[in-house]
């Protein structure tokens, strides 16, 4: 357990995150019903100027003002202050996120599979960070880029990667670079999700190999698609005839994993 002392002297960005997972571990252990040691807790609260645990109770609100009794109580305070310094820092985790000692995804909890993602002109931030969020979750080793693709380190990208784009190996390439690199591959292993294709429900997946994603309006080049012998649809049953980029992303890359 790190000292207040030393807690004090870390960088400010440092020590906000090292105290948001002690008090959130402290959280997860009010909990589970496991002791708890509040002295620490309160003078590491103190820190950062947090109303302290030895405030009067004030059973009517949770925000910071008292300390409540009952554990489950408890728990939810030091949670509330954990993402509160976290909302500070902007880098607010799922709960369920496995973060290493600097508060960065630990990227030991990956399972990484020989697959790769390439996006053909994918022009919304918002869309890349959700499918670099995806594409981190089912074992995607590495993203490459179409020029003409929103930047993953845009700030729209980030803030729906959930720090994804830090975790997965990314480059740009130019549309004639990409072709060259999707013809290193067995052709049958080069997936293109587009309509009018095999069903992901019937369609064999390959061990390893590419899948091809493109923009939400034009779909995928007629260059990049030449280098795709296989190609996959999902099947709908709305009035909508489509579904957003990133959404069907997520869908193909489960299905894949």
């Amino acid at each position: 357990m790190i000292t207040v002392k030393k807690l004090s002297t870390l960088k400010e960005r440092t020590r906000l995150r090292k105290i948001s997972m002690i008090l959130h571990e402290a959280a997860v252990s009010c909990k589970n019903g496991q002791p708890v040691d509040l002295d620490y807790i309160n003078e590491v609260l103190k820190l950062e100027g947090f109303a302290g645990l030895d405030k009067p109770a004030r059973p009517d609100r949770l925000d910071g003002f008292g300390r409540p009794d009952n554990p489950e109580e408890l728990a939810f305070f030091l949670e509330d202050q954990s993402q509160a310094i976290l909302a500070k820092l902007g880098a607010e985790p799922s709960d369920w996120d496995f973060t290493d000692s600097s508060g960065a995804l630990d990227e030991t909890q990956r399972i990484v599979q020989d697959k790769v993602l390439v996006l053909d002109r994918i022009r919304s931030p918002y869309n890349v960070g959700a499918i670099f969020r995806s594409a981190e979750a089912f074992g995607v080793s590495k993203i490459i880029l179409v020029e003409g693709t929103a930047s993953p380190e845009h700030v729209r990208a980030l803030r729906t990667s959930r720090g994804t784009t830090t975790v997965i190996p990314w480059s740009f390439m130019s549309e004639s670079d990409v072709v060259s690199f999707l013809g290193t591959y067995d052709p049958k292993n080069v997936i293109a999700l587009e309509l009018g294709g095999v069903s992901i429900n019937e369609f064999s997946f390959p061990a390893s190999g590419v899948a091809v994603l493109g923009s939400e309006e034009f779909g995928i080049s007629p260059s990049v698609l030449s280098c795709c012998k296989s190609r996959v649809s999902i099947p709908m049953g709305g009035a909508k005839g489509s579904l957003n980029v990133s959404v069907a992303a997520g869908i193909l890359l489960q299905r894949w994993f």
